[in-house]
């Protein structure tokens, strides 16, 4: 275990090192939007509101860790940008897109990159006690909550145009369906939220957090324990694929919600779902190899092996098997670090392959970094198991985990 924690404290300096030497734009500010495969940097690219947040919220969360004061250098250099040019002053909320140089290129209220802020925000607020940042996050949550819910059915809606008013185009990528909800929003808002109780812990903020934890256990997860991913308004499921990233993912953050809420009746109303999700996760979603397939639909596998699936998959076993003290989870988190250290780790050019395929074979014409990929996954999966590694080592001998 103590191995297991020096490797994956290593592997966060690693990640780090990459976005703060290549990635960090100090001609524009910010982070550069883009590296190519080989980790070149596209200085040109533009940057958009997700991987923003998302890097301001590792640095933050890695400097609350370390200490490191370089990491500290970085947060603050994140939300410079984010704020001075993703912070629609006219309208409230985060844009969605600008360019390089911080202009504007698409102010479009995307409901999934409004929490990422939150999230960051809270996050940047815990290390920096900064009111603005605060204040803007709890601004971000009070915009959500008047214009993003579905008043009618429950819920909340995907994206509004940055007025706030309705749009036709609800999608998050080309890749979505264009469905009004979506469970990969859902659980992002559940994840922004979660952080943000734990700065401002009002009951107006546990009103909406206690909600949104019953309805992802009672919407969202079927009774096999998979995520529904697409629904229309009224609640009809759209989608039959499965993604095992997101409900092993799913699984540690629904259980993350339920402790920091630290309501005994949704706890217990939480962990039969949890450990199910876990449970199905492990059964239907592992490869020989140990590691986890992307998705399924059908009968047909998408099995190529992406980064951040392996991710969370580490921090979801490990998280099951801190409920449960059952060894596969244990063993399941193991494999899947092997895997990783052996065909995802790039160590000619750093960070993380995006994705490879079942030969372990790096897929070539996937971006090292940009608009999806950044430090968040695998950044957090290293803090997560450094923290639950380090309040475990001294309670449990490694003999014991075999």
């Amino acid at each position: 275990m103590k191995k297991f924690h020096q490797e994956i404290s290593q592997e966060l300096s690693n990640i780090l090192s990459f976005w703060s030497e290549k990635m960090t734009d100090t001609t524009c500010g910010g982070f550069f939007g883009q590296a190519a495969f080989d980790g070149t940097v596209l200085p040109e690219a533009n940057k958009g509101a997700i991987l923003m947040a998302r890097i301001l919220w590792t640095f933050a969360a890695a400097y609350e860790g370390t200490q490191n004061p370089q990491y500290l250098e970085k947060a603050d250099h994140a939300y410079d940008f984010l704020f001075r040019h993703f912070k629609d002053e006219e309208a409230g909320g985060s844009y969605w897109e600008v360019d390089h140089q911080g202009k504007l290129v698409n102010g479009r209220k995307q409901i999934y990159a409004q929490s990422f802020v939150i999230y960051a925000l809270a996050e940047y607020y815990k290390i920096t006690k900064k009111d603005a940042a605060k204040t803007w996050a709890v601004a971000l949550f009070e915009l959500i909550e008047k214009y993003a819910i579905d008043t009618e059915h429950g819920g909340y809606i995907e994206a509004l145009d940055q007025n706030w008013q309705p749009l036709e185009d609800f999608r998050l990528s080309d890749k979505d369906a264009n469905e009004p909800k979506s469970m990969n929003t859902h659980l992002h808002i559940l994840e922004a939220y979660t952080n943000l109780y734990r700065i401002w812990p009002t009951a107006v903020m546990a009103d909406a957090l206690r909600k949104l934890i019953h309805l992802m256990a009672d919407r969202f997860v079927t009774t096999a324990g998979n995520f529904i991913l697409f629904f229309g308004m009224d609640w009809t499921p759209k989608s039959i694929a499965v993604s095992y990233g997101h409900d092993i993912e799913g699984s540690w953050l629904l259980w993350e919600a339920a402790e920091v809420l630290n309501e005994a009746s949704t706890i217990e109303k939480v962990k039969p779902v949890v450990l199910q999700m876990a449970e199905t996760t492990l059964a239907h979603g592992l490869a020989d190899d140990g590691s986890l397939l992307n998705e399924k639909e059908g009968d047909h596998f998408d099995d190529d092996r992406h980064w951040w699936p392996q991710a969370e998959a580490m921090v979801g076993f490990y998280n099951a098997w801190q409920m449960t003290a059952d060894n596969k989870y244990w063993e399941a988190t193991l494999k899947l670090w092997q895997y990783v250290q052996n065909y995802l780790l790039d160590t000619t050019n750093g960070e993380w392959h995006w994705r490879v395929d079942r030969s372990g074979q790096p897929i070539e014409s996937e971006y090292k970094a940009g608009f999806w990929k950044c430090p968040y996954h695998n950044g957090r999966a290293c803090l997560e198991l450094m923290d639950r590694l380090q309040s475990t080592m001294g309670k449990i001998k490694d003999e014991v985990l075999v």
